[in-house]
């Protein structure tokens, strides 16, 4: 009989501590990012790639524990359909953070462009303003301040867009080594395509807010 009844309380509990595991985890290797393009060598460029990587994994693991939250309880703070595009667009954050550190490695850039790190500063500045929202799902007596944390990552992503288009912009004007040209691009864009996700994980915040509060 405890087993029946456990089955029909609501899943809270579990839920939103996850919830927050996933978005603090997201902070941190955001802040990790940020170290990362601003190491003084390419030695403790490598250290952080390793951290960058670990919290990947501890990401993954949090989101498989949430997904299997899903499939196993029959109630659910939210909608299966919000939680599951939340949680989807927090990991493809971390995706985006970990192959954007790996193609640095990989493609050997020692030297960091100013607007690489911009676009650093502006996914951890956009994991912040998440972690920010996501803790307010709790109880949802602040709806305000999840709106203006999810104004502000679409401003983030905006800014970010720009940054990306100008950079890409001047790389085709100023980069005369083809394969380089490429190797840049790609880093650019993992890192613009983070900021993206930002913006679908704060869609997904809003689409809870307007259902719920």
């Amino acid at each position: 009989m405890a087993s029946i009844f456990q089955f029909f309380i609501p899943q809270d509990k579990k839920f939103f501590p996850l919830f927050e595991r996933a978005s603090d985890n997201l902070q941190a290797i955001s802040k990790v990012l940020v170290t990362m393009v601003n190491a003084p060598s390419a030695e403790k460029r490598r250290e952080l790639i390793k951290e960058i990587e670990h919290l990947e994994h501890v990401g993954d693991g949090v989101t498989h524990e949430i997904f299997n939250e899903l499939s196993s309880n029959f109630i659910t703070p939210f909608d299966r359909e919000d939680i599951h595009e939340l949680v989807s667009s927090l990991d493809d954050i971390v995706d985006f953070i970990h192959g954007s550190a790996k193609r640095i490695e990989l493609y050997k850039i020692d030297s960091i462009p100013p607007n690489m790190v911009k676009l650093a500063e502006l996914i951890q500045s956009g994991a912040e303003e998440l972690h920010n929202a996501v803790k307010e799902l709790r109880n949802l007596k602040n709806p305000g301040k999840i709106r203006e944390a999810c104004v502000k990552i679409n401003s983030i992503e905006n800014h970010a867009d720009d940054i990306f288009d100008l950079s890409i912009a001047r790389l085709f004007e100023e980069e005369k080594d083809a394969i380089k040209l490429i190797k840049m691009k790609e880093v650019y864009g993992a890192l613009e395509a983070a900021t993206d996700m930002c913006e679908d994980a704060a869609n997904a915040i809003s689409s809870i807010v307007i259902k719920y509060s």
